[in-house]
């Protein structure tokens, strides 16, 4: 199986950047015949994850199992001092977040609902509460003391689960009609495939889950399926139009529709992702906001797997559907046969019509240069007639009257008795046999001259 590759330029030609090839359509990535490294990376990260969820489970916050939660103003002191402080009491496990910072920093201690358990009693609230108030020197009526009950985040599981499922069978009804049911199924494959990520990285890295995590987690997936309806589209008009010349198999028109959206795929993550880097940076580290930390950093890793979903799941596996095809797979067998199976273009030298279907000029030249010149008319000899200018446009030697015309004709290389005439004196009048051949109107009489054009008129003028 050989590999062609097109490219605008030359061999000898200077390759620019990498950056700059990306961004001017040089690219020519095969993305589709390299899926087994795609799909094994998305295999390990996803059977990591899913043997930490066996294991460890998720890191759900007080809002899904319940408990109870502290919050007082505590400027100056830092997580260590109240972990220090709460450590006696038997809660030194404790959820402990800073808010803010300066002067409106705050404390904010959670104890989850453990198994099985009670919860935290009226007394532990009152020690706990007293303890917060002698670290931040306030009064212990400043600390404010909240009990949350599982039942709110059960119900937010259950609505989001529901939405979840809602979402998937409409994008696959529209996909299924707008589309076709083969790229509805590779865009749900995505989708799964980003959940499995998000929720094993979720796990292995012990990231708390809040109900901001759960609203960024379904943004994402409108992300997700939104870059991916953006590579199908452009492999939609590809295979109508390169594809349907038999010239590229399905492979070659999704690598090459893939390598057209690159850089819009590539562009539009990155604008996604810097806002989402700055409200992590400043929002939560520099500002202290922990709901923008946990909102963004669901959204940080659902970004960038949708954006890798799309380009190394979605797309090849859609080839490999389309590729088991009569159509695609005759096209498949005949290229190979040709020794042309793999056939790596750019986009640029697609829009410089490396695949146009149009004659070249040479190959016109060489065709009209080939055919017979058109035929002129022949010089007529005294005794000869003309025959018509239609017969004389077809190619047909003209006929002289007499014998002289049978001699010629029998004598020419292309005679059926094979057998060449000695000359004989031209003959003038009628031939032997037969009534004479009546010339055609407008033609000149045998033996007559031809008559000369008329003398050019002189210019009136005087002579000096």
């Amino acid at each position: 199986m050989s590999t062609a590759s097109i490219e605008l330029g030359g061999a000898d030609a200077r390759r620019p950047m990498a950056l700059l090839r990306l961004y001017h359509g040089q690219t020519r990535f095969d993305f589709v015949r390299r899926r087994r490294w795609w799909f094994a990376a998305s295999a390990l990260v996803i059977i990591a994850g899913l043997a930490s969820l066996s294991t460890r489970g998720l890191n759900y916050s007080i809002e899904f199992v319940g408990g109870t939660s502290w919050q007082v103003a505590a400027p100056g002191v830092t997580v260590a001092q109240a972990q220090k402080a709460l450590v006696p009491l038997g809660f030194g496990g404790a959820t402990i977040t800073m808010l803010g910072s300066g002067s409106k920093q705050s404390l904010d201690v959670e104890a989850k609902l453990a198994k099985n358990s009670a919860g935290v009693s009226t007394t532990e609230a009152a020690k706990v509460a007293a303890t917060l108030a002698a670290l931040t020197h306030k009064p212990a009526s400043s600390v404010s003391v909240e009990n949350v009950g599982p039942t709110w985040g059960s119900d937010i599981t259950h609505k989001a689960v529901e939405a979840l499922i809602v979402f998937l069978i409409v994008i696959s009804a529209y996909i299924s009609i707008f589309f076709e049911w083969k790229m509805a199924v590779a865009a749900i494959v995505a989708v799964a495939h980003d959940i499995l990520v998000t929720v094993g990285i979720y796990s292995l890295l012990a990231f708390l889950v809040t109900p901001d995590t759960v609203v960024a987690f379904l943004t994402v997936l409108g992300y997700s399926l939104y870059d991916t309806i953006v590579v199908f589209d452009r492999v939609r008009d590809n295979s109508r139009g390169l594809g349907a010349t038999g010239k590229l198999s399905y492979t070659d028109v999704v690598n090459l529709s893939m390598n057209q959206t690159l850089a819009r795929s590539i562009n539009t993550s990155l604008v996604a992702i810097l806002p989402i880097l700055a409200v992590l940076v400043l929002g939560a580290e520099i500002l202290g906001a922990v709901t923008l930390e946990y909102f963004g950093l669901a959204l940080l890793i659902g970004l960038t797997s949708g954006a890798y979903s799309s380009i190394f799941i979605a797309s090849p596996l859609l080839a490999m559907e389309k590729e088991h095809e009569e159509r695609y797979r005759r096209i498949r067998e005949r290229l190979e046969s040709r020794g042309n199976a793999t056939l790596l273009i750019s986009p640029a030298a697609v829009a410089a019509g490396a695949l146009s279907t149009a004659e070249p000029t040479s190959s016109l030249k060489r065709r009209r240069s080939s055919g017979a010149a058109p035929a002129k008319p022949a010089t007529l000899r005294p005794g000869a007639t003309r025959r018509s200018s239609a017969a004389v446009g077809n190619g047909e030697a003209p006929e002289e009257n007499g014998a002289a015309g049978s001699r010629a004709t029998a004598g020419s290389p292309g005679s059926t008795d094979g057998e060449q005439m000695a000359p004989g004196p031209r003959a003038t009048g009628a031939p032997s046999g037969g009534a004479a051949a009546r010339p055609p109107a407008g033609a000149p009489r045998a033996g007559t001259p031809a008559r000369r054009p008329p003398p050019r008129a002189r210019k009136k003028g005087k002579r000096r």
